[in-house]
């Protein structure tokens, strides 16, 4: 494979052409995105529950997920990052798809107000409550080599071995596996472009709420994140909550805040139509 060597002053044009382009892109986000949402995480109401799942430590899950419907993704205790995938359910060539998600909206900062795109340009959950923010769609989950390595002599669990054994129950095969988006995975790039794991943007309880905006299937997997520097394999369990939820109104957040998301629910009813 031949690499191609590029010049400071190319890398540097590349740079600014790129952050001209993201700053026209931004300039059309007509809203500005909340802090996120206040612990702890409010009750349910028990008449909107589907279903409701504790996950343990190193373990996976999975569950479909009807348009409008909403997943509550809980810690129960310490911090504890959990992967995420999906696909579509009618469609499972369809797919979760980190880098769209990226790049249609100029930001790897996923919080209250955001969404999450299919490789099909669609929108396939929209994020309507988060007391994290600290997401990370940038480095994958672990591996069995990464937990060797991390974990010497230690018995431990995957979350691409999990995925592999999920994906296989809905039957697909490794292919069909989307990149994951790890959340409550506190990760920054420093001004080197290295990748930092930042425990202190870390909550005790922390939780997602992400409302399906087409059918699908939702995959977890309960591992530690590569990047997690505790020394022990001990993840602690998470809950899930699968619930009913209100119908979004015309100015719902998730869907006008970026011109973006307008464009990605415009091809959701396109799909739907």
């Amino acid at each position: 494979m031949m690499h191609i060597r590029r010049s400071a002053e190319e890398i540097a044009a590349n740079r600014r052409r790129y952050e001209e382009h993201q700053r026209k892109g931004l300039e059309f986000a007509p809203k500005v995105l909340p802090a996120p949402s206040a612990l702890s995480a409010p009750v349910i109401e028990k008449a909107s529950i589907i279903h409701a799942e504790t996950i343990p430590g190193g373990w996976y899950w999975s569950t479909a997920l009807k348009c409008g419907e909403t997943i509550r993704i809980e810690q129960k205790g310490a911090p504890s990052t959990v992967a995420l995938v999906a696909w579509n359910a009618n469609d499972t060539s369809e797919k979760l798809s980190l880098v769209d998600t990226v790049k249609m909206q100029w930001t790897i900062a996923l919080g209250k107000g955001r969404v999450i795109f299919s490789d099909m340009g669609r929108v396939m959950l929209s994020i309507v409550e988060d007391s994290s923010g600290a997401h990370d769609c940038l480095l994958g989950g672990s591996t069995a080599a990464s937990n060797s390595a991390k974990y010497p002599g230690a018995k431990t669990r995957n979350t691409r071995d999990n995925l592999v054994l999920l994906a296989g129950k809905l039957g697909l095969e490794r292919p069909d596996i989307p990149v994951v988006l790890n959340l409550f995975a506190p990760v920054r790039v420093d001004d080197e472009g290295r990748f930092q794991w930042q425990s202190q943007l870390a909550n005790n309880g922390d939780y997602v709420e992400l409302r399906a905006e087409m059918d699908q299937i939702i995959g977890l997997s309960n591992c530690p994140h590569p990047l997690d520097p505790d020394p022990i394999y001990a993840p602690d369990a998470l809950n899930v909550t699968r619930f009913r939820s209100a119908a979004p109104t015309a100015d719902d957040l998730s869907r006008t805040a970026t011109a973006e998301a307008v464009r990605g629910f415009e091809n959701n009813a396109l799909m739907l139509a």
